[in-house]
């Protein structure tokens, strides 16, 4: 489960499915009551913000270098 602020720029329906890169080695934080356990990795600049996607189906766990 992770929180992140990406609700005005993602509908969840558009997300379902997808691979997103995730930092999964972190502590376990609580956010607005609710516990994140992994944060997702985007970019951001004046248009908003990009979450980081594989180019083609990886597995699980693989690293990022």
């Amino acid at each position: 489960q992770i929180m992140a602020g990406i609700k005005n720029f993602y509908k969840k329906e558009d997300l379902l499915g997808k691979e997103i890169v995730v930092v999964d080695n972190l502590e376990s934080v609580v956010l607005r009551g609710v516990e994140s356990q992994a944060m997702l990795l985007a970019a951001q600049d004046e248009a908003g913000i990009c979450l980081i996607m594989p180019d083609r189906e990886v597995k699980f766990g693989s690293p990022v270098k």
